[in-house]
């Protein structure tokens, strides 16, 4: 729907996480765009973009949930009903990249699935990629197209202010996100330290070491994404181990949650799990479970690359 204030731009959002988009859509005081989406008997899927967006610069907000496969081929159909119903330009605002774990081999003959994944949303096409908090920064070097890479760190860091934490460590859970957790811990004026990790197999992880002071502490983890929860419930009894205080935060961007995650998550002691809502999170909630809504980040996001503004300010 058009407004005054954004004359040509529609909003779209599949099915992946229609809450998010909602919420993306007040704050920019828009309705979201008419669309049909549903399967067929045999399992394919259906779109019809049910109104006139010819030469309309249209932003649609599919982020990546559990049902990955789904919402990535949903995803490159509705680009394609776009495509074909003349739109001047098409943003992809994908809050959680799926299958971005899969950066770089790790072993003989396994693949490269994120750049995969780039390959087939370019193949499809765009003109934009709006994500946040991707598993490695290497992953925008995958698109020939722009990419706008937002983070969570000011909504943790906003939170975590709030509450006068003194003697604060943030605690990386392994060295891959050391760099993630000192922007973090600079943002708060916290120490920062680093768990050695090591995976034997896949969904399995073991910390071997903690490098910092950690003693008397309290220590806040910080990862991109909480998947089985392995990683963090065993650095949670390392931290521990090497004196902490008994206080001990856990904050993700991404709460994939997957398997045993939420049963791990309530027993294991944190203080607070702290995500954001990247994710859908239906049906999974504990006590410790805070939820922080990206909602306003996307939706100025989405305001600026339309009015031509910065983004990176967003961020200062």
């Amino acid at each position: 729907m058009n407004t005054k204030e954004y004359p040509n731009m529609r909003l779209f959002c599949g099915s992946a996480h229609p809450e998010l988009g909602k919420e993306i859509a007040d704050y920019l005081g828009i309705k979201l765009g008419q669309m049909t989406i549903k399967k067929f008997s045999c399992g394919e899927t259906y779109v019809r973009i049910e109104e006139s967006i010819r030469g309309e610069e249209i932003y649609i907000v599919q982020s990546i949930s559990e049902n990955a496969n789904d919402d990535y081929m949903e995803l490159f159909i509705i680009m394609d009903a776009l495509k074909r119903a003349s739109a001047s330009a098409i943003h992809v605002i994908m809050p959680h990249f799926g299958y971005a774990r899969q950066d770089k081999k790790s072993a003989p003959r396994e693949p490269i699935t994120s750049r995969l994944m780039a390959d087939l949303l370019s193949a499809v096409g765009f003109d934009r990629l709006v994500t946040m908090d991707l598993h490695t920064d290497q992953i925008q070097g995958f698109f020939n197209q722009p990419v706008d890479h937002l983070t969570a760190l000011p909504l943790f860091a906003d939170y975590f202010k709030k509450k006068n934490l003194t003697d604060l460590v943030v605690v990386s859970p392994d060295t891959g996100s050391a760099k993630f957790a000192k922007r973090l811990a600079d943002r708060l004026g916290a120490e920062l330290a680093i768990m050695h990790k090591t995976r034997p197999h896949h969904n399995v992880a073991e910390i071997t070491n903690v490098v910092g002071n950690v003693k008397g502490k309290t220590v806040l983890i910080l990862d991109d994404m909480i998947d089985t929860g392995g990683s963090v419930c065993s650095g949670i009894s390392a931290l521990k181990a090497h004196g902490c205080n008994d206080d001990v935060y856990l904050a993700a961007t991404h709460a994939v949650f997957s398997g045993p995650a939420v049963d791990r998550l309530s027993k294991a002691g944190f203080k607070e799990v702290i995500v954001t809502n990247t994710i859908p999170l239906t049906g999974k909630s504990f006590d410790s479970l805070r939820i922080i809504s990206t909602a306003t980040m996307l939706g100025e996001a989405i305001k600026r690359n339309y009015e031509k503004e910065s983004i990176s300010s967003l961020f200062d």
